[in-house]
């Protein structure tokens, strides 16, 4: 099993989670998104993942694409323990948490999208982590308002990790790197220091890769 990581990156951070959930082995295969102009534009990434971006995953012979569909198969295939929970409707919520950071909030503020705010609108560094900011705290509150609604829970959705507290904490990692003031968000900081606390949450973070600078 290989997967085409950056350890910055926040969909990486999932599927790296997700592995270790599973106590799963992988080879990392590092793909540096700014060194060279980003090597996952060079010609030998793009015939691996032909949206250039990360992660892939190669295993049994396919390459998987897009990290919560890679999630998703790796739940399938390797179903002990589930990545989410067992209540239809509860799988539909955790779902829904997942989908508003892989769909909502990161889209945003991913790296190509920064990239074309600065080199076709001039958009200074500071203009940019402000536009990161405004979409990430945005997000971040409606993420609050739904966990906080529903029961008081270690973690988004019941009592373990689920798909979205694999999605919750990447996006905490990024909105601190932006400068958000999480201190509007308790419940969900609470939740991320319930992750960190389990080895496969710590051993997934950006500092613990073997890429990391």
């Amino acid at each position: 099993m290989k997967l085409y990581t950056f350890f910055r990156s926040s969909a990486s951070y999932r599927v790296r989670i997700a592995l270790n959930l599973k106590g799963l082995e992988y080879e990392q295969v590092p793909v540096h998104l700014r060194r060279g102009g980003g090597e996952q534009h060079g010609t030998a990434y793009k015939k691996i993942n032909p949206q250039e971006l990360v992660p892939a995953l190669e295993i049994n012979g396919r390459t998987l694409i897009q990290s919560l569909a890679i999630i998703e198969y790796l739940d399938e295939r390797y179903p002990d323990p589930p990545l989410l929970p067992s209540d239809p409707a509860d799988r539909a919520l955790a779902r829904s948490m997942a989908l508003m950071i892989a769909c909502e909030i990161h889209p945003l503020q991913n790296l190509r999208v920064l990239n074309h705010l600065k080199a076709s609108h001039h958009q200074s560094d500071e203009d940019v982590n402000r536009w990161a900011r405004h979409w990430i705290d945005l997000g971040l509150a409606s993420l609050e308002r739904l966990v906080s609604a529903g029961p008081t829970c270690e973690f988004c959705v019941g009592d373990r990790a689920t798909l979205a507290d694999i999605c919750l904490v990447p996006q905490l990692a990024n909105a601190r790197r932006f400068g958000s003031d999480l201190s509007d968000f308790p419940t969900l900081v609470r939740i991320e220091e319930r992750c960190n606390a389990l080895p496969a949450f710590e051993r997934a973070r950006p500092e613990n890769q073997p890429d990391a600078e």
